[in-house]
């Protein structure tokens, strides 16, 4: 599938049949369940809201039974005065997951939501069956590069708009390979997309509250849980050596490697990136 044909499965829509479950006073999250069987739940970010991953989770959907949500303060799940901390968005999803029945689910974090993933993977083990970090924000060091990109695409926000930091952003988050095959008129889209679904307000909330993310590498050895790392080799933010090395740092960890992909790779190649979470599933299913 070309990368044009990739993007073709974004889907901004939300549905007004979707369920809405309260998690704590003042907050409920939208929330869409498809399929059926072990539970995947892809945590959304940034960018990647629930709408945004229903069209990159279709095959996995056709296997087992995809949770996808938004975040408080995100999306269409409610808006509360202060940012929520980690702390705050893991009651939440300990409180969505109880009120489906559901014991226990993997987890994929992207970009941002990968320290969230990593956190609910201490905080509540017993809650998470396997982790995928697609797109790691941090490495086998730190995140200290991820904490520089965020101050200066605040500041871009600050001083310039939305339309700017979107600019700055593209280059940066999406792979070479990306960028020449959409062009201009795909940049031009995908700016607008953004704007549509993005308040400058919240989007500086959350650039805050990302750069005090923290991370050190006596965390991934406290990870029971079976961790998968996957890069696309274009990813500005980790290098295919270092994703292997944080990989390593797990008790159970390993790394794949998506060719031609940046940042968020299951944009580049939706079929790679969620072939490789059946099988990473698939693997840790027969161990049970």
């Amino acid at each position: 599938m070309s990368i044009v044909e990739n993007m073709s499965r974004l889907d901004l829509s939300y549905r007004d049949d979707a369920q809405r479950i309260p998690t704590r006073e003042g907050v409920e999250l939208y929330c869409e369940s498809r399929g059926e069987g072990t539970v995947i739940t892809p945590l959304p970010n940034l960018v990647a809201t629930a709408p945004i991953w229903r069209g990159f989770t279709e095959e996995l959907a056709q296997h087992h039974r995809v949770l996808v949500y938004d975040l408080a303060n995100h999306g269409a799940s409610s808006r509360v005065e202060k940012e929520p901390t980690w702390e705050e968005h893991a009651t939440d999803l300990i409180a969505m997951l109880d009120a489906l029945e559901i014991e226990s689910t993997y987890l994929i974090g992207s970009s941002t939501t990968t320290v969230f993933a990593r956190d609910m993977a201490l905080w509540h083990p017993d809650r998470v069956k396997g982790l995928v970090l697609s797109g790691p924000v941090f490495g086998p060091q730190g995140m200290r590069r991820q904490k520089q990109l965020q101050r200066n695409w605040l500041r871009t926000l600050e001083s310039n708009g939305l339309a700017a930091v979107f600019d700055h952003l593209y280059p940066e988050m999406f792979s070479s390979e990306m960028n020449e095959a959409l062009g201009t008129p795909g940049f031009l889209g995908l700016r607008e997309a953004f704007m549509a679904v993005s308040d400058p307000e919240e989007l500086a909330r959350s650039f805050k509250s990302a750069a005090n993310d923290t991370h050190s590498p006596d965390l991934p050895p406290q990870i029971a849980a079976p961790t998968l790392v996957v890069v696309g080799d274009d990813d500005i933010l980790l290098s295919p050596t270092g994703a292997q090395e944080l990989a390593d740092q797990f008790q159970d960890g390993t790394c794949r490697i998506i060719p031609k992909a940046g940042h968020q790779p299951f944009f580049d190649d939706a079929g790679a990136f969620q072939s490789i979470i059946l099988e990473f599933v698939k693997d840790v299913e027969s161990r049970v």
